[in-house]
């Protein structure tokens, strides 16, 4: 994997189980955990389970996001169930960090993301979900590239309503 992804004020650098801490307080934070469809309570146990059986055996490819001028991280990205015969993944962020949240962060890695996923794995296809009402992700997102391709009315019953979904992604047509 990368070593290290440079941004504009930011780096992606890889995960390692030296940041089960911040995973587990990031997730469990309700303004992180409102905008994921998983929401059970995230546990050191789980994160080091997933770190074993998804992140060191390549099916997930996992990147902590850190500002530059102090090395801090602040939240997560990833590619999950990369597909190499179809040449496919799903990616996620999160912005764990409330002081960070709103600062472009999520805009800045998402585009690092789409040029890793183009250039790095040779994706054909990067996808993703977000919640309707998420829109400052729907709008970062789209600013990296993304485009919808579909809309899913009620797809889950969250915090006693239902939820609409949107699938969204960026294709490569270079990597064919």
């Amino acid at each position: 994997m990368t070593e290290r992804i440079e941004g504009d004020g930011i780096y992606l650098r890889p995960i390692t189980m030296e940041d089960t801490q911040n995973i587990v307080r990031w997730r469990n934070s309700d303004r992180v955990r409102q905008n994921f469809i998983y929401q059970a309570e995230f546990t050191a146990q789980g994160h080091e389970n997933w770190m074993r059986t998804r992140v060191f055996t390549g099916e997930v490819v996992q990147f902590i996001i850190c500002l530059a001028e102090n090395d801090r991280p602040v939240g997560s990205v990833y590619f999950r169930d990369i597909d190499s015969g179809d040449k496919k993944a799903e990616y996620g962020i999160f912005i764990g960090e409330e002081d960070a949240a709103g600062r472009g962060i999520g805009t800045q890695t998402a585009r690092l993301a789409v040029a890793y996923a183009k250039d790095v794995l040779k994706l054909h296809k990067l996808m993703l979900r977000v919640f309707a009402d998420n829109q400052a992700a729907v709008r970062s997102y789209e600013k990296a590239g993304f485009v919808q391709e579909g809309y899913l009315k009620d797809e889950h019953f969250l915090g006693g309503r239902y939820r609409d979904l949107i699938l969204m992604a960026v294709i490569f047509k270079e990597n064919q």
